[in-house]
């Protein structure tokens, strides 16, 4: 029954071929754990629709209410994960979705390049000035002296 049906539970249905959709569509009609693991991870990509922070934790919640009792291990798993970082995701909402993990990532590209390249300096300061001076615009460290 589900020989050659793994990657039909793991794509998206947006890009399902229509032969996939058929399988699909039949492999939804038994009550396997597989397939109720399934349908918790569609039904959560609505997560990602609310513009509220207070409603898309409120779905959040009643999301992972509904995994916990749901018997399947992995998923239960995955809704303690997100327990967990709650607050973390709901920033995303606040921030109303403008934010991009992106950013950090090149910046952390450009900190690990810049201290290979100052492997030689023999003070930290040194390499610190070196980063300050790599990524721009930041803002500087504040001195206790001031020069005019």
């Amino acid at each position: 029954m589900l020989t050659k049906t793994r990657w039909l539970l793991l794509k998206r249905p947006g890009n399902l071929s229509e032969t996939q959709e058929i399988k699909l569509g039949e492999l939804l009609q038994y009550n396997l754990r597989s397939v109720r693991a399934y349908l918790l991870k569609e039904e959560f990509q609505f997560f990602w629709s609310y513009a509220s922070p207070y409603w898309a934790g409120q779905f959040l919640d009643k999301w992972c209410k509904k995994t916990m009792r749901s018997k399947i291990e992995p998923m239960k798993k995955v809704s303690r994960m997100l327990r967990g970082h709650r607050e973390l995701l709901l920033n995303w909402f606040r921030a109303k979705g403008q934010l991009s993990s992106g950013v950090v990532e090149g910046f952390n590209t450009k900190v690990k390049l810049t201290s290979r390249k100052s492997f030689g300096f023999r003070t930290f300061r040194g390499a610190e000035i070196v980063l300050y001076h790599a990524l721009g615009a930041l803002p500087e460290p504040e001195f206790t002296h001031r020069f005019c």
